[in-house]
């Protein structure tokens, strides 16, 4: 099975949650993770920065390069990706983790809400891709990994927030179209999503910490990736994963470390429910 030990991971949003929880797993198994993300500064409201991250992940084994980006600017996108390159030779995996989420109906969802939730999630998933490819295409074992659910045209996922399900679904379908288009070249692009809430500064809108402990902690995801990202390219793509079955897969018995409060009941998420 391929290694991480040497490859450069770019992660989109890994100053916080899901994406930093990927970063230092991935650093583990000696890794270079690069940190882009846009939180330079101490934020008023949410913990982390780019810089916080960057030094966790060395701490964790691996090296890391912070670098401020907005994804939802392609010139930020092409510097973050330079820069990566400069420092480590190329870039070997694409996590694009970075997303937007504002849960409500048609009528409650200001406009400026759905242009950075497309902007974001669907506009920059694929913007950050395609400036990846070039660099992946030359790689050993090249993944792409979008932090996406599997898609799912039932009703009931549009019904209470139309802009947000059709912005995450816009990650999955570049899995969905990507996957096909690069397999004869070797590329791998996945989708992964947890079975349950995960507890991250996200989750504040879904009910905070009451809902947290129904949930389980952002690890559980981190290590699903890493199984993900060791498969072979050629022969793991297309896939719509979820957290804990590809675990089961690798052998992983015991979830229950994972949980935020052991033997509390666990909240499915949102897409799986």
């Amino acid at each position: 099975m391929p290694s991480l030990r040497g490859k450069t991971v770019f992660i989109t949003g890994a100053s916080r949650g899901i994406g930093r929880a990927i970063g230092v797993a991935c650093a583990r198994e000696g890794a270079n993770v690069v940190v882009a993300a846009k939180t330079s500064r101490p934020h008023p409201k949410l913990p982390g920065t780019i810089h916080d991250a960057a030094d966790e992940m060395t701490r964790a084994g691996g090296q890391a390069l912070a670098v401020e980006c907005d994804i939802r600017e392609e010139d930020q996108i092409a510097a973050a990706v330079t820069a990566a390159v400069d420092r480590f030779g190329g870039i070997d995996v694409c996590v694009n983790n970075a997303s937007a989420i504002f849960l409500a109906g048609t009528l409650e969802t200001p406009m400026k809400r759905w242009d950075l939730m497309h902007g974001v999630n669907a506009r920059g998933t694929f913007a950050t891709t395609q400036a990846c490819l070039p660099w992946l295409l030359r790689a050993e074992n090249p993944h792409v990994l979008m932090l996406s659910p599997p898609l799912n045209l039932s009703p009931r996922w549009f019904a209470n927030s139309v802009a947000y399900t059709m912005a995450k679904y816009g990650m999955s379908m570049c899995v969905l179209g990507m996957a096909e288009e690069f397999r004869d070249r070797g590329v791998a692009v996945n989708a992964l999503w947890p079975r349950t809430v995960i507890a991250t500064a996200a989750l504040n809108l879904l009910g905070g910490e009451e809902t947290a402990r129904h949930g389980r902690k952002p690890e559980i995801v981190a290590d699903a990736a890493v199984a993900i990202l060791r498969r072979e390219a050629r022969t793991c793509t297309g896939n719509f994963f979820v957290d804990e079955d590809v675990l089961r897969a690798e052998g992983v018995t015991d979830l229950g470390k994972y949980a935020v409060a052991p033997g509390e009941e666990l909240m499915p998420d949102l897409f799986l429910g």
